[in-house]
């Protein structure tokens, strides 16, 4: 499923990235188990197939397909991350994601579009949560300028746009922009979805290691605009 938006990104020309498709699909497709691809899909609320890969074995396996090979730049990350999305299973996704990751210092600040494209496909925490955290946030940190990107998008009528823009400063700890956490987290305070709710308790609580004055004084003030389920998250380990 996909929210309405602009269309799909072009698939940028990669060489690198026909070389890790050709040796993922080959080596994920080898070590697929339909019983535990079921009980995977089950658990994942059946948001989409799988091929049964536990993620020690599927970090293992990853390990070996980027084996001695090049550094990518971000058309090569482009095309990789759209051709795995372009698979049914999750765990092709999951690569990529990983993927960008570790690469994702090698990618400008035009690299977030393809980004978007990613979270509002399938999306189901698994993928966004990765991408948001691991992904946007750098992308942000790297060009202040993309945090009125986040503006906008902690407004967006896709769920999952809005909860990736909470929680893309998950990792920013004393870089942290307090005053915009807390006004994302005002903003959506209202909102009647549990992946919302969760993901403000979940920025709170993040933010509460580094700051946790802050935080109490927070919630005490918005206490009765935001939703229990946030509010036992952002004090869990105050």
């Amino acid at each position: 499923m996909q929210s309405n938006g602009p269309p799909p990104p072009r698939v940028p020309r990669s060489a690198l990235a026909d070389l890790l498709a050709e040796r993922l699909t080959g080596s994920f497709g080898a070590a697929a188990d339909p019983v535990q691809a079921g009980h995977m899909a089950a658990y994942m609320k059946d948001v989409g197939p799988f091929l049964g890969i536990r993620t020690p074995l599927r970090r293992e396996l990853s390990r070996t397909v980027t084996k001695d090979t090049p550094e990518p730049d971000e058309a090569d990350c482009a095309a990789l991350a759209l051709r795995c999305w372009g698979l049914p299973e999750r765990e092709y996704r999951y690569f990529a994601a990983d993927y960008l990751r570790r690469h994702v210092a090698r990618c400008s600040s035009g690299f977030l579009p393809v980004v978007r494209h990613l979270i509002v496909t399938d999306p189901w925490w698994d993928t966004v949560d990765t991408l948001a955290a691991h992904t946007v946030g750098p992308l942000v940190a790297a060009d202040p300028a993309l945090a009125s990107v986040m503006d906008e998008w902690i407004g967006d009528e896709d769920m999952w746009v809005a909860r990736a823009a909470l929680l893309h400063q998950l990792r920013r700890t004393s870089t942290t922009d307090a005053e915009r956490l807390f006004a994302y987290c005002r903003r959506q305070a209202g909102h009647p979805g549990f992946f919302i709710r969760k993901a403000i308790g979940w920025c709170l609580r993040e933010y509460a290691r580094t700051d946790p004055g802050a935080v109490r004084a927070f919630v005490a003030a918005e206490r009765e605009s935001l939703s229990p389920l946030s509010v036992r998250e952002a004090l869990k380990n105050l």
